[in-house]
């Protein structure tokens, strides 16, 4: 309890930054929950090639320490995008190979939650394998930057220098801290404007609603479904690259442990709650910390499945409960 007390402040600033990424790759498995009543369990090896693909984009731009800060931000946007476009397009891809044709024919979920899994396991050891799969075409020497120690850890050369921005309570936050919570915050609001406010949010809300109803009224239920996957995915690219910025690490299955703690989030908050999704990072995050702290470090994750299973048992709805399809206008 002492340590707890002490280092309150430190606890709850790094709970927060941990629980927006938690919060952020959630919104996925919520967005995909709310529209097809399906758990996207491949939703976390989306959120890993995003990863890799801002690693990529700073080993290939080799920025030196210490440069100038439009060029630091600059590398950053660059990284920002090509995490944001490659998630996007592996959730497109894993809405084309792995649930559009079972969509279309009504199979039973059980069927797609497999298929769910399965690709899962597949774009993991894709990545996984990555230095075979060059050297099949011959392209390892030209690609070694990028494919060598394939299954170690791989490490983000973050442009950015972190620096203290503020104390309070003995505990510097930085400027990294607060980049990842503020860019949190923000890009939930955005989300939540977008399905609130725009056409192609009106039909997402429509078809988590009543999918029939909806085709009747016009919505193209298959181009609202691609929409769902590909903003799911900018989001977990997004929190790809504010991961890394804080802890500065990815692997080939770097996702999965991360994909089961976001879908605690989701479930907590209120699986097909895009507002609960962050809360219920947030909540995650924080848990872990405090729980870390009273228990030890080597129960953090058994805290934070103690507190779903506390949830479920006596609000199964998560905290917010309200489904997407019912989210006001």
């Amino acid at each position: 309890m002492s340590f707890l007390i002490d280092n309150f402040v430190e606890l709850t600033v790094t709970g927060l930054v941990l629980g927006a990424v938690y919060g952020l790759v959630a919104l996925g498995y919520t967005l995909v929950y709310g529209v097809l009543q399906l758990i996207n369990f491949a939703h976390s090896e989306v959120w890993m090639f995003g990863s890799f693909a801002a690693v990529w984009v700073t080993v290939a731009i080799g920025l030196a320490p210490g440069s100038a800060l439009p060029a630091v931000v600059g590398v950053l946007l660059l990284a920002l995008l090509a995490a944001m476009a490659m998630s996007g397009g592996i959730a497109l891809l894993l809405e084309r190979v792995a649930y559009r044709r079972l969509i279309r024919l009504d199979a039973p979920r059980l069927v797609a939650l497999i298929s769910a899994i399965g690709a899962s396991f597949a774009l993991a050891e894709l990545m996984g394998l990555r230095d075979r799969v060059a050297g099949w075409f011959g392209l390892e020497d030209t690609l070694a930057p990028y494919v060598s120690s394939a299954r170690d850890n791989t490490r983000f050369r973050n442009p950015l220098d972190t620096e203290g921005v503020f104390t309070v309570g003995g505990y510097t936050v930085s400027n990294v801290d607060l980049i990842i919570i503020i860019s949190a915050l923000l890009m939930m609001v955005a989300l939540d404007q977008f399905i609130r406010r725009t056409r192609t949010g009106s039909g997402i809300r429509a078809v988590a609603q009543d999918s029939e109803a909806a085709a009747l009224m016009g919505v193209n239920r298959a181009r609202v479904i691609r929409a769902t996957f590909l903003v799911g995915g900018v989001m977990a690219g997004a929190a790809a690259l504010l991961y890394l910025m804080r802890f500065g690490v990815t692997r080939w299955n770097a996702g999965f442990l991360l994909g089961v703690k976001a879908f605690t989030a989701a479930v907590l908050g209120g699986i097909g709650n895009v507002r609960g999704a962050l809360l219920g990072g947030f909540i995650l995050g924080l848990a872990e910390n405090y729980g870390s702290a009273l228990v030890g470090s080597q129960w953090r994750d058994v805290v934070a499945f103690l507190l779903l299973v506390v949830i479920l048992l006596f609000r199964p709805t998560g905290l917010l409960g309200e489904s997407l399809g019912r989210a006001r206008a």
